[in-house]
């Protein structure tokens, strides 16, 4: 009988021994070492966006949005709506939430410094998109060549008016990087080519653009070219233009939206520089997962332009 116990009992101590086998041997507290994404380990990017009241941003939102579902981002997106102490306090947001990566498109290149210095002091990183910051600790800015394409610009204009023309020029928000640069590069190539007989800001808005451009036109009533910063001035301008009956009046702008596109098939818009802000989108994305996983980045990664004429 003792004999029959004991064997049991060894049968018995058997399968304890092989059912601990089963278990992994190492506990690794919920981490996963083969992937970047694993368990808790998901990279949160937040993404302060200057307007979306703005077809050029709501396209940029947009590649963003697909490309960090494509690559398992989870992305958080909040709109400054071109209130520079609003951006602050949304990238503050930010901050507290523990994203792992901030994405900017700045309202004003000066004062988002203070929402930079913000995330620099938690120790977040900053990528600046489309436009850049005047100061704080920046890996990467991520944008199309604004000085270029101004440039690209001022020689469609100059071709399309010829030397000498009397011009105008219609800027963006002042203090934007955007807006310095696409001057900078209209003024290279057009300064000594063109009389530019006024240059005036409508703050990147269709609306402001279209009073301003009425402005314009009364002043001068020998203008043949405007070139707009971007798109919505530009489609603003050409409604000016279109009820004062000037539309011989030749208007570049910029960006490549699908409303100036569609008039520059029309023939209503002289042209546009395209920047492709779905691609600025999904870079920016590219760029946030390789700073999360500790991989060095290009200081200024850019985005092609073409002409759409």
């Amino acid at each position: 009988m003792k004999n029959v116990l004991a064997v049991v009992m060894m049968l018995v101590l058997g399968m304890v021994a092989m059912a601990c086998s089963t278990e992994s041997p190492v506990n690794d507290g919920g981490n996963n070492a083969g992937g970047n994404d694993g368990g808790d380990g998901e990279i949160t990017v937040g993404f302060s966006i200057s307007t979306l009241n703005n077809p050029f941003f709501v396209t940029l939102q947009e590649g963003a949005e697909a490309h960090a579902e494509e690559l398992g981002i989870e992305l958080l997106m909040v709109d400054a709506q071109d209130d520079d102490a609003k951006q602050i306090n949304d990238v503050e947001d930010l901050i507290t939430q523990g994203v792992d990566v901030i994405l900017i498109n700045p309202t004003d290149s000066t004062s988002v410094v203070a929402a930079v210095e913000a995330a620099n002091s938690a120790g977040i990183p900053v990528i600046t998109v489309d436009r850049g910051a005047d100061g704080g600790d920046v890996v990467a800015h991520i944008a199309s060549d604004n000085v270029a394409g101004g440039e690209m610009a001022g020689e469609l204009l100059i071709e399309l008016v010829g030397d000498g023309a009397d011009v105008a020029e219609l800027e963006g928000i002042s203090g934007s990087s955007a807006a310095r640069e696409r001057g900078e590069g209209f003024n290279n190539v057009a300064a000594d080519a063109l009389n530019i007989v006024t240059a005036q800001t409508a703050n990147f808005n269709r609306a402001e653009g279209l009073t301003v451009m009425e402005n314009i036109l009364q002043g001068n009533p020998d203008l043949t070219g405007v070139f707009a910063h971007n798109d919505e001035m530009a489609l603003g301008a050409l409604e000016a233009a279109e009820s004062a009956g000037r539309e011989d009046l030749i208007i570049v702008g910029f960006d490549a939206t699908d409303d100036a596109v569609a008039a520059v098939e029309d023939g209503r818009l002289a042209g546009t520089v395209a920047q492709q802000p779905l691609l600025i989108g999904q870079y920016a994305l590219d760029a946030a997962l390789q700073v999360a996983n500790g991989e060095e980045v290009e200081d200024f990664i850019p985005v092609d332009l073409e002409l759409v004429r």
